[in-house]
């Protein structure tokens, strides 16, 4: 990515979501990985192969340290050096809002990968909006930044990307909303702090 990569903080209950959507011993490319604990758990958890891209240096070492295959890049460049369905599954965690160009990522994952898999903050939360009716950028555990140091460009709520993908005719899979590690059911765009979303092309 062209910007600081955010920090990654998500809990066991998005793990064990993100691993129980994947096939056991599939192929993953993972987005903006981080330190390579994602893939970590997914190889450990569901024997997947996979890779990792990541553009900050130090994170790739932590990569490297963690045993993860890892390509340094810049996500906002896209992903030509992948070919067309090279991937079962294609993951963006806690990235997608920090991209310079979301559609066409998110479409790059759905070219190289068969599904996707996207997890963002949600700014719909009912804390976030509280903090914007009293005048204030929110400041969250998913959104931890100030409004002057934020790597954050595109922001959305979870009724955002449902509308997202249906002029974009993706197919949404599966979706689950957390809050404190909590799944949510009522009215997950105001209840929920993160969303979890697996989708696909949709068939012609």
């Amino acid at each position: 990515m062209s910007m600081q990569t955010p920090a990654r903080r998500i809990g066991r209950a998005d793990y064990d979501a993100i691993a129980a959507w994947i096939r056991p011993g599939s192929t993953v490319l993972d987005l903006g990985c981080g330190d390579g604990t994602l893939l970590r758990h997914l190889r450990e958890t569901r024997e997947v192969r996979g890779y990792g891209i990541e553009i900050e240096d130090d994170k790739v070492i932590a990569c490297v340290a963690n045993g993860v295959n890892v390509l340094q890049g810049d996500l906002d460049r896209g992903l030509a050096e992948f070919d067309s369905g090279s991937f079962d599954s294609v993951i963006l965690s806690l990235t997608l809002q920090a991209m310079l160009h979301t559609e066409e990522i998110v479409l790059e994952m759905l070219r190289v990968g068969r599904e996707a898999i996207v997890t963002f903050p949600n700014f719909g939360y009912w804390r976030h909006r509280l903090q914007v009716i009293a005048g204030r950028m929110p400041v969250s555990d998913k959104l931890p930044y100030s409004w002057y140091d934020t790597p954050n460009v595109h922001l959305c709520t979870i009724h955002d990307f449902d509308e997202f993908c249906r002029k974009r005719s993706i197919r949404v899979l599966e979706r689950l909303v957390f809050c404190d590690g909590v799944p949510v059911h009522v009215l997950p765009n105001l209840m929920g702090s993160l969303a979890v979303y697996r989708f696909e092309r949709a068939q012609d």
